[in-house]
Parts: structure tokens; C-alpha cells; sequence
């Protein structure tokens, strides 16, 4: 899975959103690391509809416009909370691995993440 879709099915985990909505979600979730542009994001979103680990909640007009907001399937649930474990498990082996160099690594206090 990758970071953008990861980020995408947490930012639904607490509550149903709308796509401005999953774009904020996201960056704050990444201390602003990934930006999601509408192009990626609504390609994700159909895709993920399509895989059935997001469905579509309700829709509402404002000033015009439909806004659609999307929530987190039971399938999408457990799809994120395995890929939640598999990164954890491999910051783990990283962790491991940088305990065991020799010398001071900057940055790494060797504590959990």
C-alpha cells in the first residue's frame, strides 16, 4: 500500500469526510509531508470505492456544488490496521538494524517511534 492511500483510509477512520476535508486530514496526519492534489485524490478515492475499502456516506449541495463524503469500510478497516502493523514491524527491523552500527546515528535516539 502506498503513503497517500494509507494516509487517505486513516484520515477516514475517525469520521466520514469530504474530499477538501480528506487533503487536510492527510497533510496534518504527514506533519505536512504529503499534499495530495485533486487529480490523485479523486483517482484514489474511485479506486478505493472500487476495491470496496471506502463507500460513499452522503452527499450534500453547498453554494452550488455537491460534496461528497466518503467513509472507511469494515474491509478498508482491517486493510488499514494490517498495513498499520506491517509498517510498524519493519520500523522495527530498521530500529534493530540501526542499534546495531556502531557509533552515534544523528537523529536516531533509539527509542520507539
Amino acid at each position: 500500500m502506498q503513503v497517500p492511500t494509507f494516509l487517505i483510509l486513516a484520515s477516514l477512520a475517525g469520521q466520514a469526510r469530504h474530499g477538501y476535508g480528506i487533503v487536510q486530514a492527510v497533510a496534518e496526519l504527514s506533519g505536512g509531508e504529503v499534499k495530495l492534489r485533486p487529480g490523485t485524490l479523486y483517482g484514489a478515492l474511485e479506486r478505493l470505492v472500487e476495491l470496496g475499502l471506502i463507500e460513499l456516506d452522503h452527499e450534500e449541495s453547498v453554494e452550488g456544488r455537491l460534496r461528497r463524503y466518503y467513509r472507511l469500510t469494515t474491509d478498508g478497516a482491517g486493510a488499514l490496521g494490517v498495513e498499520a502493523e506491517r509498517m510498524r514491524r519493519h520500523a522495527d527491523a530498521a530500529r534493530e538494524q540501526l542499534r546495531r552500527r556502531p557509533g552515534i546515528v544523528p537523529g536516531f535516539s533509539g527509542g520507539a517511534a
